[in-house]
């Protein structure tokens, strides 16, 4: 199976020991990664055979839509982030999706599972001192994609913060 996860940009730069590629973090939700997981051992990837990246295949239309939907937050080296992403994660999924597809299909769901989105009709929006409980989360992003995601979280100081959504 596949996991889609989404990252929240500004947690992402908040727990770093350095910052990121931009001073105000993007305040949507974007890609992390579309990574074939192994049932057994779901946080390992097994070493993939598959071809390695080639930045020709990123072509411009995709290369527009993927600088929205998959940026990279800390470095601000898209290019990078997604060669890194596709030789650790894609290349295992190439019986399923080549690396055109692979990454079409990983912003076809970032569109279709647009968190940001989901979480703004519900009426969550990141605040300073507003907080959520995990359900008030998972239940619009479950009535809106029919999916229960994990939620992934990381601590700064004592407060529990929103890392990524998982599908």
């Amino acid at each position: 199976y596949f996991q889609f996860v989404q990252q929240w940009p500004p947690t992402n730069c908040r727990v770093r020991n350095k910052p990121c590629s931009k001073p105000r973090p993007l305040q949507n939700f974007t890609i992390h990664g579309l990574w074939p997981s192994n049932y057994s051992n779901p946080t390992m990837p097994s070493k993939c055979t598959g071809s390695q990246f080639k930045k020709e295949n990123v072509y411009p239309q995709l290369r527009s839509k993927m600088k929205i939907s998959w940026p990279d937050v800390e470095s601000g080296n898209d290019t990078r982030f997604w060669e890194s992403e596709w030789n650790k994660h894609g290349t295992c999924s190439e019986d399923t999706l080549n690396q055109v597809q692979y990454f079409q299909r990983s912003h076809a769901m970032w569109r279709s599972h647009n968190v940001t989105e989901i979480l703004r009709n519900a009426s969550i929006v990141p605040h300073p001192t507003q907080t959520w409980s995990y359900s008030d989360i998972v239940s619009p992003i479950k009535t809106a994609t029919k999916r229960t995601p994990l939620l992934r979280c990381k601590y700064d100081k004592k407060t529990q913060l929103l890392h990524e959504v998982v599908f």
